[in-house]
């Protein structure tokens, strides 16, 4: 069962239960599609043998922030949005998490939906709700609120479950560590100065032309921030390239260019937009974001294939989900001497160090003739 708080006394009597438990879980539903933030249409709250839905439509939820600097371990399943959700509508996060999408990853399992979780562990079957269900609306139906309790009711009994299967395996520390990791990651907002390279089109752009949509990028950016809409709404990636391509001067060049419509010119943004354009042009010139590939030597580019075939085989071989192990771009990384995961931790020891060693010469892929890869002592004699 669970109870739907609207007001502030039921809230604190809610915080106050929960902070005296040394864990809780959270959820929560979430719009994005009309706003730039994360707009908060629910929090599932879940500690003992209780369950909470919390309105925040009809309370803030700022007291929340009480729980969650408490000392209690707050359990997500694939937290970071919820994170971010959290940050904005409460100012903070909690200091100590667990993410069972995560500990999952550390014991083989890729897929890691919370559905197969309880499917796999607990032979619960979460009920088919409408993924794409409007949240903000009121009242909530019955079957709302019962699928978005779905969500916490379980979440610390397969804890349990997955905690135990982790100390077996000698993972829980992992699974700890790179849960508390989430909360190092960025959350509120993207840096502007980026917003230009998550332009597919801007990315063949050069000189000039480059340093216009990087300023353009970045002013959308912090538009969109600022009046809390979708960066889409200020101005369309397909205009932005146009604008770069053709650096107009004035309003009626502005609109003379794909994409771009009198609607993205209201309110000043028009003189803001050629303020921007003519920052983009005084702009001294702009160093691209080098691929980790380019910035390899070039004896060591042919590694990263056989590299990252060991890895998958290696992950295969511990029951760990690959991209957990390590991605390309960690193995890409840790060969450029830039900062990379495999540099620390347990991926250090795991995969780090003998990647190192094979590059250093000390080691050697080789097939076992089973059609296994293996990585083993260099003999330094050449068979030709």
């Amino acid at each position: 069962m669970y109870q739907l708080i609207t007001d502030p006394v039921a809230l604190s009597e809610v915080i106050a239960a929960a902070a005296t438990e040394h864990r809780y879980a959270i959820d929560t539903e979430f719009h994005r599609e009309r706003t730039y933030f994360p707009q908060v249409a629910l929090v599932q709250l879940a500690w003992a043998d209780q369950t909470v839905l919390i309105d925040p439509l009809a309370i803030s939820l700022e007291p929340l922030a009480e729980l969650l600097d408490g000392p209690g371990q707050c359990i997500f399943h694939a937290g970071i949005q919820d994170l971010e959700v959290l940050e904005l509508a409460c100012g903070t996060v909690p200091k100590e998490i667990f993410d069972t999408q995560i500990a999952a990853g550390f014991l083989g399992l890729s897929s890691g939906s919370l559905a197969s979780l309880l499917d796999r562990y607990m032979n619960v079957s979460l009920a088919k709700g409408d993924r794409l269900t409007d949240w903000l609306r009121r009242p909530l139906t019955d079957a709302q609120q019962k699928y978005a309790a779905a969500d916490v009711d379980n979440l610390l009994e397969l804890t349990d479950i997955l905690t135990a299967q982790l100390e077996d395996l000698g993972r829980l520390d992992w699974a700890l560590d790179e849960s508390r990791l989430l909360l190092d990651r960025p959350r509120t907002g993207r840096v502007p100065e980026d917003a230009v390279n998550r332009i597919k089109d801007a990315r063949s752009l050069k000189g000039q032309a480059y340093k216009v949509a990087s300023a353009v990028a970045a002013w959308r950016e912090r538009r969109a921030a600022r009046l809390d809409i979708p960066v889409r709404q200020v101005l369309p990636d397909l205009a932005i390239v146009g604008v770069a391509q053709r650096a107009p001067k004035t309003s009626e060049q502005l609109l003379a260019i794909r994409g771009l419509e009198k609607r993205h010119l209201r309110n000043d943004a028009d003189a803001a937009l050629l303020e921007a354009v003519q920052e983009g042009l005084n702009s001294p010139d702009i160093e691209r974001p080098a691929s980790r590939q380019k910035d390899l030597p070039k004896e060591l580019r042919p590694v990263v294939s056989l590299v990252t075939a060991w890895i998958s085989q290696l992950a295969r071989d511990h029951k760990l989900d690959p991209a957990l192990l390590a991605t390309r771009s960690d193995v890409e990384s840790l060969l450029g001497k830039k900062e990379s995961r495999l540099l620390s931790g347990w991926r250090h020891q795991l995969v780090g160090e003998p990647i190192a060693q094979l590059a250093g010469g000390e080691a050697a892929l080789a097939f076992d003739g089973g059609g296994q890869l293996v990585l083993e002592a260099r003999s330094h004699k050449p068979l030709v």
